[in-house]
């Protein structure tokens, strides 16, 4: 059987290397087992509807886990 992998996109509300922006960052679960790796795609924005816009379409949005950073907001998949 093939390695699969699953794309997830986080949205994070300034975070520290970008602290005046919306950030949505691609992460990819399955690379590794058990670690999300950054793929180093993002897109800043100066609203939270407009980091959301960059999220592909189809995806569906998780609210964030207590555990999470201060600064993520939600997460798709």
């Amino acid at each position: 059987m093939a390695n699969q992998t699953l794309d997830m996109w986080v949205v994070y509300n300034r975070p520290r290397d970008y602290p005046d922006h919306f950030v949505v960052r691609r992460w990819i679960i399955g690379l590794v087992p058990g670690e999300p790796v950054p793929d180093g795609s993002f897109y800043l924005g100066s609203t939270l509807e407009e980091v959301r816009r960059a999220i592909p379409p189809h995806l569906v949005r998780l609210e964030r886990d207590p555990n999470d950073e201060p600064q993520i907001i939600e997460c798709w998949i």
